[in-house]
């Protein structure tokens, strides 16, 4: 590819390639501080191409493809290349990865030990996990959740965060203005802007930590929490999980590893302050 930038997120690394240099351009300032891969090779690849010769110049309209792709994914158009690129990121995660149990969850830690926040899209784990990384917890990781299957520990993917409409007013608040990504407006998802994790997310990004929580957060109602039964945190995180089937006996015995572990509940909220109070509630109930 005529443009292209390699980088290390905890232990997955990327090449994304792009036929034009906008797309590069912001994936590397939005991940200006983060390592290369060793020795130059990396795990996965991303290619950003034009969906037809003619839509590189002529309205440009950016196709993902990579070493693992979906051939009728719809292309994104050039002012929304910074998105395809991470959507590219995720494609290969969720297609390719074989070492890690994937969970479809954020992750923040403290004191060695994780809470894992997961749920359907829109319930507000994003802008959760966002907000506990600006507030004393270091940020794992936002789009998924890596259980190693050997240990059962929990490796860090810090990527940046996608916060999306009301969520990126909450974090302009939150965070300086140097660790966000442009603007991008009228995507498949509304307005998307990215947030870098805090320097200490990237320099201890080969730390993993121990899973000592399960939170099923949901954004709206009136304050709650709701103890979740094993057998039904088991299902919904199979649900979760994009690569549960491939990795058969494996991910089983993982995962049930990982619900034996760990309490469960869920929590709602009317508010960010009230969601940040009941996780810190909760972790203080866990003792040491």
């Amino acid at each position: 590819m005529r443009h292209s930038l390699a980088l290390s997120i905890g232990p997955v690394s990327f090449r994304v390639g792009s036929a034009w240099p906008g797309p590069v351009r912001s994936l590397a300032s939005l991940y200006g501080d983060y390592p290369k891969p060793e020795g130059g090779v990396c795990d996965f690849t991303v290619r950003l191409e034009a969906e037809k010769p003619w839509r590189r110049w002529l309205r440009p309209s950016v196709a993902i493809s990579g070493d693992y792709m979906l051939p009728d994914a719809t292309p994104l158009s050039l002012a929304h290349g910074l998105l395809a690129a991470e959507m590219g990121m995720n494609l290969q995660m969720a297609l390719g990865q074989k070492r890690f149990l994937l969970l479809h969850a954020a992750t923040a830690e403290r004191g060695g030990r994780a809470v894992i926040l997961t749920g359907e899209s829109g319930a507000g784990k994003s802008t959760l996990a966002a907000l506990l990384g600006e507030r004393g917890w270091r940020l794992m990781g936002d789009e998924f959740a890596l259980l190693d299957l050997g240990t059962g520990m929990l490796f860090p993917f810090p990527r940046a965060i996608s916060l999306k409409n009301g969520a990126i007013d909450v974090m302009e608040r939150e965070a300086g203005e140097a660790r966000f990504g442009p603007v991008l407006e009228n995507t498949p998802k509304g307005r998307i802007r990215h947030l870098r994790p805090r320097p200490e997310a990237v320099a201890r990004m080969q730390e993993p930590a121990s899973p000592a929580l399960i939170l099923f957060p949901r954004f709206g109602p009136e304050r709650a929490i709701r103890p979740v039964g094993a057998a039904e945190v088991f299902v919904r995180l199979t649900q979760a999980s994009t690569n549960y089937v491939a990795l058969g006996s494996r991910a089983f015995d993982s995962l049930a590893a990982l619900v034996a572990a760990c309490p469960s509940v869920a929590i709602d909220y009317p508010d960010t302050d009230t969601a940040v109070g009941l996780v810190e509630e909760l972790w203080r109930g866990l003792g040491s």
